[in-house]
């Protein structure tokens, strides 16, 4: 199956879901071929840039650079994707701050490239934002305390920059709340065991959490991605809920998208090999943004320039505001003018 090309806007006469209307729904759904073109023109214009910097900094040094490609960036984010998952079970985060990081960290990667900022340490970031954002706060402090190597600062420098990856769009619909509302639904079929369906939904959790490795969430809906895993985990239970909900249908329409995400979760919704992943991240650490490293002299330019450009700016208000105050006389109003004289004459009368 190939996913629309972008949401199709409801009819005036079919009433618009919830989901529908969320900025997920118009701002975060992709085709397959449209995510593998977005990430294949990001990388290569990331790699065009940061060539230029290379060769501003130092002639020719770019020559030797090997830059990665957009499946390798891909596959560096994808081992970040999982280590998030860790990081929640160390803190005890739930399933909500797990689920809501992981789709930050996604997203951020669909505007930005691994060779500007590094996925660890926008991991941590997203973690921490998703933490405010489902409402499971934790101090700064502490979470900085609780991961080696890391500072308060290190979460917060890029926080403003991952919000504004999102387009500030925060709230995200899940497929594991999906799922819970599947298995609210199987306990009512006939003839159901309590225990095979308990059994059969842990294995559903773990398809959903598998699914997060992958990019379902950008292709398909929430419900979609749910009663996959439910059909990965039992076909007869997913098919006898399908006819439960669509009684006077023969063969749910529903049925019919299952089977591409179902083969997308099992192909893609692996953690990927450590080994492959280990030698991308040695080539970033060669290929990184000279811009973005302190110390180096391109990232010193860049400092300078922004400098100078923010000078300007401050130099550039100081002048409208001076100009404005000529053109517009007294800032104070003549009114009060008249006030402050009158006020004096009667000062130099006290004082005679």
């Amino acid at each position: 199956m190939t996913a629309p090309e972008a949401p199709q806007a409801s009819s005036s006469s079919t009433p618009q879901s919830l989901y529908e209307g969320s900025t997920q729904y118009r701002h975060w759904r992709f085709s397959p071929e449209q995510l593998v073109r977005m990430r294949k023109t990001l990388n290569e214009d990331a790699v065009s840039a940061i060539r230029n910097a290379f060769e501003a900094d130092s002639p020719g040094s770019s020559a030797s650079v090997s830059f990665l490609n957009a499946e390798e960036e891909h596959l560096l984010v994808k081992l970040y994707v999982g280590k998030i998952s860790q990081l929640c079970g160390h803190f005890r985060f739930p399933e909500e701050v797990e689920a809501t990081a992981v789709t930050y960290l996604k997203r951020f990667y669909l505007k930005n490239t691994v060779m500007d900022w590094h996925p660890k340490n926008v991991m941590l970031t997203a973690l921490f934002l998703a933490t405010k954002t489902t409402n499971h706060p934790i101090a700064l402090e502490s979470y900085a305390a609780h991961i080696p190597r890391t500072a308060p600062s290190d979460v917060l420098d890029l926080e403003f920059l991952v919000a504004q990856s999102l387009g500030f769009d925060f709230a995200v619909w899940h497929a594991h709340k999906a799922l819970w509302g599947i298995w609210l639904d199987v306990q009512n079929l006939p003839d159901a065991s309590i225990e095979e369906l308990s059994k059969v939904y842990e294995a559903a959790v773990g398809h959903v959490r598998a699914a997060r490795l992958t990019d379902a969430e950008f292709i398909y809906t929430p419900s979609q991605i749910a009663l996959a895993c439910f059909a990965i985990a039992s076909p007869a239970l997913a098919s006898a809920w399908a006819h439960a909900k669509f009684p006077s249908s023969p063969h749910p329409p529903v049925l019919d998208v299952l089977d591409p995400i179902k083969a997308l979760i099992l192909r893609d919704g692996s953690p990927p090999d450590v080994e492959a992943v280990r030698e991308v991240d040695r080539r970033l650490r060669l290929c990184k943004n000279p811009e973005k490293i302190p110390g180096s002299n391109a990232y010193m330019k860049k400092q300078q320039e922004k400098e100078r450009k923010a000078d300007e700016k401050r130099r550039r208000k100081a002048e409208a505001a001076r100009i404005a105050m000529e053109e517009e006389g007294d800032p104070f109003g003549s009114e009060l003018a008249k006030k402050s004289a009158a006020a004096d004459l009667d000062d130099d009368d006290d004082d005679d």
